[in-house]
């Protein structure tokens, strides 16, 4: 089986000014293929310690597959480090300068091109040119004497990708003969603690070879994945299908979803279903869940609105809540997030509502009622209404994030089959 380590090039990932997103696609598109990736590496725009890292990549694995570099400016070196690395030298590629120009003049940029754009043009000798549709740089790949590799792409994301795709992954299933490939389905759980699950599955973990089994934590999720390795998509299921049946057993209420399924994404099916409507009531979240169920493709159908309600003011004019309840009992008081929810409901002729009030901070706490608190109410099509306390750590972003996330799962909870 093929092994690699990945290698993402820039001085500034290096300085934490731009996030290495490439990496993960990467690995994620290898570990479906079935290619080992044993490690990866971030380095910075220097030849000498890019060469040192790539030689002892190829020691380790049977190639490196880096990303960054490759343009126009004085320092992007990757193609000096690689060509060192492999034990070869540099070479213009006509056709690749013929690219370049033509993708300037389709631009209607004929008259800018200069030398440092040509000098992309300039490859490790012998390379295979990876084409580059999206830009001006392309890739290649090197290969050492002893048929160890350096695959090298753009650092640009939209560049990057399709080259992965289209060049380098074909090229890797064929050099190693790939079948086998790694399968994956993911179960979506909310409102369950990670260690909780993890006691219920802990034997299936241990045991399990192919399939196996894993549990990611997000925040208030939890996700459980099962990978397969097969050499077709029938096969995998095969293996997946008894592994999930049992996990589903085990786990028993709290699964929301699989694969690309979302919360927000649950929640509106399952209200499609009954016929129901939802309206959302938020302070402390900012309309930030009306956002969540918007992104969804139907969301109207279930969705019918909301109000963000910041001010107390807001409150009681648009909400109805009673100016004597947020004098008494403090806008972040479960008194109040009720009073929301009702007057949503009401106002907005929906059968269910979703309120949220709380503290944000990084100020505004007091020991009674500190930064992170919040108060959640759903108004039921019954009428009654189910309220909900949480402090939550974190940030000021941190907590409204997972404000609005504890805000649907408490929606889906009411929802969710018994």
């Amino acid at each position: 089986m093929a092994s690699v380590e990945i290698v993402a090039i820039g001085t500034e990932i290096l300085l934490g000014q731009l996030v290495d997103t490439n990496s993960a696609h990467i690995a994620r598109t290898l570990a479906d293929s079935g290619i080992d990736v044993f490690a990866k590496h971030a380095v910075g725009d220097n030849a000498l310690r890019l060469e040192e890292m790539l030689r002892g990549v190829l020691d380790r694995a049977d190639g490196a597959i880096t990303t960054g570099g490759l343009g126009p400016t004085v320092d992007d070196l990757t193609k000096d480090a690689v060509a060192a690395a492999v034990g070869t030298t540099l070479e213009l590629h006509e056709p690749s300068v013929r690219a370049i120009e033509e993708r300037f003049a389709a631009l209607g940029r004929a008259g800018e091109i200069g030398e440092n754009n040509r000098r992309q043009a300039i490859l490790p000798k012998g390379a295979i040119v990876l084409p580059n549709g999206n830009g001006t740089a392309p890739g290649f790949i090197a290969l050492r004497d002893d048929g160890k590799f350096v695959a090298c792409m753009p650092g640009v994301p939209r560049e990057m990708r399709p080259m992965l795709g289209e060049g380098v992954m074909p090229w890797l299933v064929a050099r190693y003969g790939l079948r086998a490939a790694i399968y994956t389905r993911t179960l979506h759980t909310v409102g369950i603690a990670e260690s909780d699950i993890d006691r219920r599955i802990e034997d299936l973990f241990r045991r399990l070879e192919n399939p196996k089994i894993a549990v990611l934590a997000h925040e208030f999720r939890v996700d459980v994945k099962i990978m397969a390795k097969a050499e077709n998509r029938a096969a995998a299921e095969a293996l997946i299908r008894p592994v999930e049946a049992e996990l589903r057993e085990r786990i028993g209420r709290g699964i929301f979803g699989v694969d690309e399924q979302t919360l927000e994404g649950a929640i509106i099916e399952g209200l499609r279903e009954r016929n129901l409507s939802v309206v959302t009531a938020e302070s402390i979240t900012g309309g930030a869940i009306a956002d969540r169920f918007v992104r969804v493709p139907g969301a109207s159908a279930a969705f019918r609105g909301g109000i963000v309600a910041y001010d107390n003011a807001l409150k009681t004019s648009l909400l109805d809540v009673d100016a004597a309840t947020i004098e008494g009992h403090g806008a972040v008081s479960e008194e109040v997030a009720v009073a929301m929810a009702r007057g949503a409901r009401a106002r907005l002729s929906a059968d269910l509502a979703l309120a949220t009030t709380g503290i944000a901070g990084p100020s505004g706490g007091t020991p009674d009622k500190p930064v992170g608190l919040v108060w959640f109410a759903l108004a039921g099509e019954d009428g009654n209404v189910r309220t909900r306390r949480v402090t939550i750590p974190g940030d000021r972003d941190d907590i409204r994030r997972r404000a609005t996330t504890l805000a649907l799962n408490l929606l889906w909870r009411h929802l969710e089959p018994a």
